[in-house]
């Protein structure tokens, strides 16, 4: 991997992060369509780490808020809606990396093929337009949403 590849696929992940696609996806499809060899999770990783870093400078004053919250929570202080959301964040992530960890080898070996990412992201692509049009027709906002 050379290091027009390396910026060219730091770039991609840069923008695609915060857009409502799959920034993964593209780090997969673009080398496959541009026959570039494959990168590996590593560099995935690597490059998700640096979008990672950005986000958490970007939101350090929230961040901060958040984690003091949270300590106050653990000295019995009180829990106020930053805390819950520290301890939302906290608990949902525990699950998630979890899985990440039991199913290791399926995510770096079949499920970063070609022909599954772009199944996938047909596929939920078409739930999503389904979510918009069913969420449309029932006229209340995400605000408007409870449990």
């Amino acid at each position: 991997m050379d290091w027009l590849q390396t910026l060219v696929l730091a770039l991609l992940q840069g923008v695609t992060e915060f857009l409502p696609i799959s920034s993964s996806a593209h780090l997969i499809l673009v080398p496959v369509l541009l026959g570039w060899p494959e990168q590996g999770l590593a560099f995935d990783v690597a490059v998700h780490v640096g979008t990672l870093l950005a986000v958490v400078v970007y939101f350090r004053a929230e961040l901060m808020g958040m984690a003091r919250a949270w300590f106050a929570s653990l000295t019995g202080r009180g829990l106020d809606a930053e805390g819950r959301l520290a301890w939302g964040v906290l608990l949902g992530t525990i699950p998630v990396g979890l899985a990440g960890l039991a199913f290791k080898d399926l995510i770096e070996g079949s499920l970063r093929g070609a022909a599954v990412i772009a199944t996938t992201t047909l596929v939920f692509g078409l739930l999503l337009g389904l979510a918009d049009r069913l969420a449309r027709a029932d006229g209340r906002s995400e605000h408007q949403l409870t449990w």
